[in-house]
């Protein structure tokens, strides 16, 4: 940065505070990350049984910023943990995601390989509607995305069942009560003896090894 000539007291201060002001600017510039905006995030829902299992599942992916365990589908407003059930409500995982690092078709297809798309009674060792695997879809983009998805997997036979996944227009999403949120991160002995007590990753494993 050029300073005054000749060196004056007004003009070297000047020069020192403008310096001062481009180092503090531009301090760890390259080291910091690129910020992406809230309003870039978008959401997809999930229902695939318990919604402790399928939020961790998804906390690995790269470019998903948030889960969210909830209750949706149902014909009640507020459910709860007690009452979704009887309300016809599904346990399900909201998913926010930023699309510039993974796209909506892959979230799609990780889903259905993290579940049994084949069983509609349920899933593994929870039974009942509330555990029933569902994909709410936005419009009808992603309800495109989804059956072709769903329609190229059967065509493969890679499964020995044709997929039973319902495909069902977005509802309001209910978030379930707190300590359903990161259930796995705040008890997680209990968690990892519920999951293979249920034999969920076992099963998928068979499943998707054409063995169901």
């Amino acid at each position: 940065m050029k300073l005054t000539h000749p060196l004056s007291i007004a003009g070297l201060a000047g020069g020192l505070a403008s310096l001062a002001t481009f180092f503090m600017m531009n301090a760890g510039a390259q080291d910091r990350p690129e910020v992406t905006t809230v309003a870039s995030y978008e959401t997809a829902v999930f229902a695939g049984g318990c919604f402790w299992c399928v939020e961790s599942d998804f906390d690995k992916v790269d470019g998903v910023i948030e889960t969210i365990s909830g209750y949706t589908g149902g014909d009640t407003i507020n459910p709860t943990y007690k009452t979704h059930t009887k309300d016809g409500h599904l346990e399900a995982v909201k998913v926010v995601y930023d699309p510039a690092e993974v796209e909506y078709g892959e979230l799609v297809d990780y889903f259905l390989r993290h579940v049994d798309p084949t069983d509609d009674g349920g899933q593994f060792c929870d039974r009942g509607n509330s555990y029933r695997t569902a994909i709410f879809v936005d419009d009808a983009d992603e309800r495109t995305d989804v059956e072709t998805q769903i329609a190229a997997v059967d065509s493969s036979n890679i499964l020995a069942k044709p997929i039973v996944t319902r495909v069902l227009d977005s509802a309001p999403f209910y978030d379930a009560e707190d300590y359903h949120q990161n259930y796995y991160l705040k008890n997680p002995a209990r968690y990892n003896v519920y999951r293979r007590g249920c034999g969920r990753d076992k099963r998928i494993k068979a499943v998707w090894s054409g063995k169901s």
